[in-house]
């Protein structure tokens, strides 16, 4: 990851009584030596890929996803036969980890067969932020990617689309936290005709499907392998990188930011703003005042150790709040009388949607 001084650590606490981080990178197998290149236009990509290239492919998906489409994608390749000594290229999971510090949030494989895809799961994860996203064709391969928090899997067994980019060419860069990844509709891609319980088994796996409900083609979920939702994740890693880097560059810019009270309201006020803004970008709950539901502790120069203050390392800032989510179902009662003039009966019943 990239050289900072500014580490935020967030813990997801789901108690049990409570019911711009849009850029893509698309690695493709290409021969030869490693290039990371940015892209804002189909044409510009057809000199380095040509367009029966799965990486052109995916980049069209991507760009063909309307006013939500990013406004750049970035390309690299990797060289399956690279030796990593002389060859000036990557392997796959070398590559994923030689472009970790790269501007990107969601990572597209072109060309990787289903045991690359498995290995690039927990290259990713061990990223600590980012996210894989994976095309899935077959049944039995989709649920190889249970465990991992960062792997968005996408059952869509026709092999001429790529709905694994067009996922995050029309979510990943709508503002993180205004959205749900369920119920998208995604431009050029074939709604399945799954029955309920085929929808069910593909959630089971983790693993989300394109399906039509009341006449809308549409995303069926909207959650990674592990059953997590998307946007709980990509939340996660807003709050994060915006902190970092709001505290990073208050320490920067600053000729100094002393070691009392003053110095610690400093930070504790980044802390603040950025608590404020995912609050108005959705990602945090209100409360029945319209508040923001969100507490920052700071604890004071005396409070701090002694050793940190000679260390000039500041441990005493801290933060939680409780996220908006979003409704995925809902069931709705009703009540059917006969009318004022009937004495006999009347029935009630209630509808779920999913």
């Amino acid at each position: 990851m990239p050289v900072q001084d500014v580490h935020v650590i967030i813990n997801l606490v789901k108690p049990a009584a409570l019911i711009g981080l849009g850029r893509i990178l698309i690695l493709a197998n290409k021969p030869g030596e490693s290039t990371f290149k940015s892209y804002t236009d189909l044409d510009s990509i057809k000199a380095d890929y040509a367009d029966t290239t799965n990486a052109y492919k995916k980049a069209s998906a991507i760009f063909a996803q309307g006013s939500n489409r990013p406004d750049l994608i970035y390309i690299a390749n990797y060289d399956p036969a690279a030796d990593g000594d002389e060859t000036p290229g990557y392997k796959l999971t070398e590559a994923i980890t030689a472009y970790a510090e790269k501007d990107w949030e969601f990572l597209i494989l072109a060309d990787a067969e289903q045991e690359d895809k498995v290995a690039a799961a927990p290259a990713v994860e061990a990223l600590g932020i980012k996210f894989l996203v994976v095309k899935i064709e077959d049944e039995a391969s989709r649920a190889a990617f249970k465990t991992y928090d960062r792997t968005i899997v996408f059952y869509h067994p026709v092999a001429d689309e790529h709905p694994d980019a067009a996922l995050v060419g029309a979510c990943g860069s709508q503002t993180v936290g205004s959205i749900t990844w369920k119920f998208k509709t995604l431009l050029g891609i074939t709604p399945q005709d799954f029955t309920t319980a085929q929808v069910q088994a593909i959630h089971g796996d983790g693993a989300i499907a394109y399906v039509t409900k009341a006449g809308i083609p549409q995303t069926s979920e909207g959650i990674v392998g592990s059953g997590e939702y998307i946007d709980v994740i990509h939340s996660k890693d807003w709050i994060k990188v915006n902190m970092e880097h709001s505290i990073q560059v208050a320490l920067s810019n600053a000729k100094k930011i002393s070691f009392d009270n003053t110095g610690i309201g400093i930070l504790e006020g980044q802390v603040t703003n950025v608590l404020q803004q995912a609050f108005t970008n959705g990602i945090i709950a209100t409360d029945a005042d319209g508040q923001p539901i969100y507490t920052i502790t700071a604890k004071t120069r005396d409070e701090v150790d002694g050793t940190d203050i000679a260390s000039r390392t500041y441990n005493g800032l801290s933060f939680s709040f409780e996220l908006a989510g979003a409704i995925h179902q809902a069931t709705i009662t009703g009540e059917i009388s006969e009318g004022s003039s009937g004495s006999s009966s009347s029935g009630s019943g209630s509808t779920t949607t999913p």
